[in-house]
């Protein structure tokens, strides 16, 4: 995405895990630049110590929000109040909202009604209704197995591998082959770019990377149902890749 396109990064501090800034912060900016980044909670809390390490260094800004009542959570109702605020002044062209809660769905619904692109970011336990509010929802857990994998590239095994991914499940599959069908010519064949584009519609959770691979064609030809066609763009100086789905597949 183009540099200029503003993000304004909120997170849950009470919600997401420390151990996760790098490759979170990483992640974000792929599709913007994070203007505005900021963490809420009780940072009088000794469950947010950890926290306090990763701020100065990643230049997020901390927000002290009080747990006025036991049993209710404050820092949500600061977080969205900010979301609202940032919001109406047109300062972003995004959010990335990072908590695993499903509180914030009606804050995703709300922001994207706004003409706002929302990004979520949280653990794997994220409620459905919280992933499919944004318009790209990517696990945290991913993100911390790419880091693993390109370290430790040498001694992974291909069982570690397997733990640590999805299954491609017949669900899955029929998602892809349908995606296809839906985008084909005449002929059956679909734009790779165009079928990844509208299975992130379908399912904002859909992610490559969560069935332990890079990118999207790797995972589609693993599949062993559809056909993966190379062919030169204009002058030859890419190659453009079309997909469509095998014959009595």
């Amino acid at each position: 995405m183009e540099s200029d396109f503003r993000l304004a990064v909120l997170i849950d501090g009470d919600n997401i895990p420390s151990a996760y800034v790098k490759e979170m912060l990483e992640e974000i900016a792929k599709y913007g630049n994070p203007t505005i980044k900021r963490i809420y909670g009780d940072w009088t809390r000794p469950t947010l110590s950890k926290w306090k390490n990763v701020l100065l260094e990643n230049a997020i800004n901390p927000i002290q929000q009080y747990g006025y009542t036991q049993g209710k959570n404050a820092t949500d109702s600061a977080m969205i109040i900010d979301a609202m605020d940032i919001l109406y002044a047109g300062q972003v062209n995004g959010f990335c909202l990072v908590s695993s809660d499903s509180d914030f769905t009606k804050l995703a619904t709300r922001l994207r009604e706004a003409g706002m692109k929302v990004f979520g970011i949280g653990e794997k336990k994220t409620p459905e209704p919280f992933i499919v509010a944004c318009d790209k929802f990517i696990y945290l857990e991913i993100l911390k197995s790419d880091t693993k994998e390109a370290e430790n590239t040498a001694v992974t095994s291909k069982t570690e591998k397997k733990d640590d991914v999805d299954k491609i499940t017949p669900k899955v599959v029929r998602l892809i082959s349908s995606t296809i069908s839906d985008l084909a010519d005449d002929d059956g064949w679909a734009f790779m770019g165009d079928v990844g584009s509208l299975l992130q519609k379908r399912q904002p959770n859909f992610d490559s990377r969560n069935y332990g691979f890079e990118k999207l064609t790797p995972l589609i030809n693993s599949i062993g149902k559809f056909e993966i066609d190379q062919r030169d763009s204009y002058k030859g100086k890419f190659k453009l890749i079309y997909v469509r789905n095998k014959k009595g597949k």
